[in-house]
């Protein structure tokens, strides 16, 4: 298995012969525009006229979208896959591209944007012979930002990995980490904060809680650096784990950085 990030929580996952991509928010610097211009109200202030993403892709969309299979998209929200003033999404994705979604009605979002190839992720999904398993997640600690869905990668020869997607830590997350034991865990933890919603992903206290869960499993921090309504950064997230003893335990990719992990017939 390779996972490389890209930008945000868009990761291509090269998985028993085949390219995922996730999440896929593919536009330019600032090209989304900033907090004040939408409805919702960021907790700092300061941050709200940042505009988004806050860097650029770490390569050409092209590059980016080379040899990729499918893409999973966990929650059709801006900063996963990108929207348009009329609600179409996915501009620059090749619409026969198939597609994994948590709902119908994320899938009817999809298909109103011209694809073709539209499947819902459940605990029985699978692309080839993929398993692709829905898993829950909680995007808000005061209430939910909408729904939001993880999901696992399962295959004999290949690490079982969980990409758990936008959600803090809840009882969701311990059960999925319980019943799947995953060898390799992405984690979105740059804390992203709405007024109204409050912390919408987890925060080093959430990633320790992951790690004392599955202390076998190699952990990896994503979603950094990219949003305005973020309260750690990874310069900030680095020193947070190394006061939790957790420098050694956990991953934080750059944009555009690689890892590899065996297949468990290496």
């Amino acid at each position: 298995m390779k996972l490389q990030q890209i930008r945000n929580a868009a990761l291509r996952i090269s998985y028993a012969g085949k390219i995922f991509l996730t999440d896929p928010w593919l536009a330019g610097k600032g090209a989304m525009g900033t907090i004040a211009s939408t409805p919702f109200r960021c907790r700092y202030p300061e941050q709200e006229h940042l505009p988004m993403p806050l860097c650029d892709l770490p390569m050409p969309v092209e590059k980016v979208l080379e040899g990729v299979d499918a893409c999973i998209v966990t929650h059709v929200h801006p900063d996963h896959i990108d929207m348009a003033a009329d609600g179409t999404v996915g501009a620059m994705l090749p619409k026969n591209m198939p597609v994994f979604v948590q709902s119908d009605a994320d899938a009817a979002v999809l298909r109103r944007s011209g694809f073709a190839r539209v499947e819902l992720l459940s605990e029985t999904s699978a692309f080839g012979d993929i398993r692709l398993v829905k898993t829950p997640g909680l995007h808000g600690t005061e209430q939910p930002c909408g729904p939001s869905c993880g999901v696992v990668f399962r295959h004999p020869a290949e690490p079982t990995l969980y990409v758990a997607g936008d959600t803090i830590w809840f009882d969701g997350v311990a059960a999925t980490l319980a019943a799947c034991r995953p060898d390799v865990i992405v984690l979105n933890a740059c804390a992203a904060e709405l007024v109204d919603y409050g912390r919408l992903i987890m925060d080093d206290a959430d990633v320790e809680k992951v790690c004392a869960a599955c202390p076998e499993a190699r952990v990896i921090v994503s979603h950094m650096d990219t949003v305005a309504h973020a309260s750690i950064t990874r310069a900030s997230m680095r020193e947070r784990l190394a006061r939790r003893g957790l420098s050694d335990r956990v991953l934080m990719p750059d944009d555009g950085e690689t890892y590899d992990f065996p297949g468990r017939s290496a």
